[in-house]
């Protein structure tokens, strides 16, 4: 009987955790995806809804499914257990010596908790370029487990992941892939030190801290805050997180009786960009920093590496790479990371729902995501009531463009200008309105959303076919 098989349920499937409801053909593709990455276990007789259900396992079924496995090219390290009492087989597949490996219908890479097909010429670049050792997964015999582990962080991480406490501490730690053995002691793999150990104190992982800036202007000369995060890889995101939303503007709208706090720039933009940097970013390079850097006109999010190879221009925002597989797997478990590499949708759907300009990506020895911030003007565009500041510089936006009141809500000329386009002609489109008041179409619908929240207009019918009704009173 699989020992702590409720356990296994409760988790899911994850980077090294595949489950299959029968021994169908596609286990050679997950066997084939493990071999390629480092390794893991495929129970058969589970669904992908985490149901036991069971499967065939007479010799039989067992010989057919050797059959199976062996197909893979190489021949993969692997063995087969069988729980009796739950009628499920467990496949146990090794990291592959020999990479890459296929099968017959292609080659395939375990990403996160799911596999994915790639060609022949983007997995050999991978592993020419990556090779067979990734810096997550090293395991580390200067660093045993006993000195620096931290407690405290990792309480956190079972907690954010939902896991179990019924298992001891060795046994997760080793289900994480995040210590092994080593003449006799127990260490850490670099994954499972950066994210359990307590770092602050030497430089070792130095290069790991993130540092994040706020400039004064558009260039890099004046500096009027910098922090250096340089402790457990969650704590550095969560700070580097809290450092932007720290300095971003802020505005309040009233819906209901407390106010909603809204940033300039979506949280989910700017965390998923500090989340693919932790991922993403090359940690043999030792002599830079992952950065966060806040100018007037936008934010630059960088990391050390480029893109990893298998991915490039044409497929960028498609194809899913994981440089190091078991940090985004451990992220994965803290819901910090999407299953299949949906970061990039994400970010840009997230700045077109405030009508921002795409993320805009530059790649060659680094990685850069650059988000743009809206201007002075355009941010007061949003103003709506007293409550509203600057935060960088600790004054009211809005000064001085104030026009007047609608409904005792407080508005600006462009505003009350597209009211007064909308009540003259309801179909009208933002395209028309930007010709007749002189402004950018992107900047229409800053203004758009901002009479929508203050709840002055709304759109009736479809995107196409519908119009505007106009609540509030232009003539005031």
């Amino acid at each position: 009987m699989i020992e702590h098989l409720d356990v296994i349920l409760s988790e899911g499937e994850t980077y090294s955790v595949e489950f299959k409801q029968n021994p169908d053909k596609t286990v050679v593709e997950e066997v084939c995806a493990f071999a390629n990455a480092s390794g893991g276990k495929i129970y058969i007789g589970i669904t992908d809804e985490n149901v036991l259900v069971g499967t065939d396992i007479s010799n039989r079924a067992r010989a057919q499914l050797r059959d199976t496995i062996e197909k893979v090219d190489p021949q993969v390290d692997y063995s087969i257990e069988i729980d009796k009492e739950n009628k499920v087989f467990v496949v146990t597949v090794s990291e592959g010596n020999n990479k890459p490996y296929q099968c017959p219908t292609g080659f395939y890479l375990r990403m996160g908790a799911g596999k994915q097909k790639l060609s022949r010429n983007h997995i050999l670049e991978f592993f020419k370029r990556e090779g067979n050792v990734r810096y997550d997964s090293i395991v580390r015999g200067d660093l045993p487990v006993l000195h620096k582990f931290n407690q405290t962080a990792y309480e956190r991480y079972l907690n954010m992941a939902g896991i179990s406490k019924v298992l001891d501490q060795d046994t997760v730690l080793r289900n994480l892939n995040c210590i092994a053995d080593v003449d006799g002691k127990t260490v850490f793999t670099n994954a499972g030190a950066l994210f359990f150990r307590d770092n602050e104190e030497d430089v070792i992982f130095d290069h790991a801290r993130i540092v994040c800036a706020l400039f004064k202007g558009n260039t890099r000369v004046h500096i009027l805050d910098a922090q250096h995060y340089h402790a457990d890889i969650v704590s550095n995101i969560d700070n580097a997180v809290l450092f932007m939303k720290r300095n971003l503007r802020m505005r309040y709208v009233i819906k209901t009786v407390q106010r909603e706090e809204i940033l300039e720039l979506p949280e989910v933009a700017f965390k998923e960009a500090i989340v693919n940097a932790v991922c993403h970013r090359n940690y043999f390079e030792t002599g830079a920093n992952i950065s966060v850097e806040i100018y007037d006109d936008r934010v630059e999010i960088t990391s050390p590496g480029g893109l990893p190879s298998g991915v490039t221009k044409s497929n960028f925002g498609t194809v899913s790479i994981r440089r190091n597989p078991l940090i985004a797997s451990l992220l994965y478990r803290i819901d910090y990371v999407e299953r299949m590499g949906t970061g990039i949708r994400r970010m840009k759907e997230a700045t077109e729902s405030i009508g921002a300009p795409d993320p805009e990506y530059h790649d060659d020895t680094f990685f850069t995501v650059i988000l743009k911030r809206f201007s002075v003007e355009e941010w007061a565009g949003f103003a709506g009531n007293d409550d509203n500041r600057d935060n960088n510089r600790g004054t009211a936006i809005g000064e001085n463009i104030v026009d007047g009141i609608v409904d005792n809500i407080v508005v600006n000329n462009i505003q009350k200008s597209i009211m007064q386009l909308m009540r003259g002609d309801p179909k009208i489109s933002a395209a028309s309105i930007s010709k007749k008041i002189g402004i950018a179409p992107r900047n229409v619908q800053v203004h758009i959303r901002a009479l929508k929240e203050k709840n002055l207009i709304e759109r009736a019918g479809s995107a196409k076919g519908g119009h505007w009704v106009v609540k509030g009173r232009t003539e005031s």
